[in-house]
């Protein structure tokens, strides 16, 4: 999961910890307890025991927990096994493990390709 340049980890949300309000910082969070708000980082995991109700804006998601919102992911969102999601998911990538839950709809962007014209000068003879 953090093969890709992922920031460190910066902050935590640990098991028996309930957060009520928005969360926004730079580099990965990690929840593993209960979020009641948004949340918006370069990247996000969710542990098996984590409850998000609110949206999550983020470069990559992986979800091992139960998301009750709208996510936005500008690269890849990963739904574990016991990861569950009930709400819309905007990415380019979507991983969907066996035995996962996904109740929304989801919207698959592919990257545009870049176009380069290559022009060839003909030689004089």
């Amino acid at each position: 999961m953090f093969h890709r340049n992922t920031e460190k980890l910066e902050s935590l949300v640990g098991t028996e910890s309930t957060f009520r309000g928005d969360i926004s910082t730079k580099g990965t969070i990690r929840i593993d307890g209960a979020v009641e708000g948004s949340i918006e980082a370069d990247w996000v995991v969710l542990g098996e025991k984590a409850n998000v109700k609110g949206d999550i804006s983020a470069r990559g998601v992986v979800i091992g927990g139960r998301v009750e919102g709208n996510l936005r992911v500008a690269e890849i969102c990963e739904i574990k096994n016991k990861g569950e999601i009930y709400g819309e998911i905007s990415t380019p990538k979507l991983t969907v493990a066996e035995g996962a839950v996904f109740d929304g709809k989801s919207a698959m962007k592919k990257e545009e390709a870049k176009v380069v014209d290559l022009f060839v000068k003909e030689k004089n003879s």
